[in-house]
């Protein structure tokens, strides 16, 4: 198996580092791991693409490559000049330091990489791992990921629904804010939705007397309804959640086109 990975915390992070290991036993002895990730943190990009500028691509090692731009630009860059127009078996992103569940998946690089591997009609599986309390004090953080994510990924190649529809289905997982001992199982959850949180901009003054603006986040612990991602993830759970890049509300169609006749 020859298997793509990316992400959006950039090439030195250790979530990636967390995530070549997983691919190694994913792709086995006779298989193939590449990586082609951002130089730089790319955080919060979803899923742009440097359409308007060329971006540099450098080769650190054996099948290790940096590229200036976005995580869906590292795959990009990954099929067309890597791998010269040939497709790997299975591109994973992450593994994002923080989680990707609720409306962070709408702002996530992580997802952005994985979204774009779908487009191009590559089984993709975004991961991230919950930070919290329980994880601040363990070695590594990503302790839950790194004990889960192999056997996670085996189940969803093994027994997932993978389509060849237009806009193909392609995963996302977020691991919860536990060790991985504290990891009580898997739950297919959906999309959930932080009521209470959002991004929202603080102005500073810099030290030379100008204004400047920040992104800030909302609070990340704030439960989602039952069933959803965030939910199942504080509840000590994996989540897996099926996604799609189409944004069409489909259940809205019906109705609003007897309302416009």
């Amino acid at each position: 198996m020859r298997i793509l990975l990316t992400n959006d915390d950039g090439i030195n992070a250790p979530g990636l580092a967390v995530l070549e290991a997983i691919a190694a036993e994913i792709a086995g002895p006779q298989g193939e791991v590449w990586t082609v990730a951002p130089a730089f943190e790319q955080s919060g990009v979803g899923h742009c693409i440097s359409y308007s500028r060329p971006m540099m691509i450098a080769q650190l090692s054996d099948r290790r490559f940096a590229a200036e731009g976005s995580p869906a630009d590292c795959v990009l860059a990954g099929l067309y000049d890597v791998f010269q127009g040939a497709k790997p078996d299975l591109v994973l992103s992450g593994v994002n330091r923080g989680n990707n569940a609720a409306e962070n998946v709408l702002y996530s690089g992580t997802i952005g990489g994985a979204m774009e591997a779908a487009l191009q009609g590559i089984p993709a599986i975004a991961l991230s791992q919950f930070m919290g309390r329980a994880t601040e004090t363990l070695a590594s953080p990503f302790d839950a990921a790194a004990q889960h994510g192999a056997a996670l990924i085996r189940s969803l190649l093994d027994r997932g629904i993978w389509t060849n529809d237009d806009y193909r289905i392609f995963y996302n997982v977020n691991f919860p804010p536990t060790p991985a001992a504290g990891v009580k199982g898997v739950r297919v959850a959906a999309q959930g939705f932080r009521r209470d949180s959002h991004f929202s901009c603080e102005p500073h003054i810099s030290p030379t007397g100008r204004r400047y603006l920040w992104v800030k986040g909302g609070p990340q612990h704030g439960p989602t309804l039952p069933g959803t991602d965030a939910a199942a993830n504080l509840e000590g759970y994996i989540s897996v959640t099926p996604l799609r890049a189409d944004l069409t509300a489909h259940d809205l169609l019906p109705d609003l086109e007897a309302r416009l006749a």
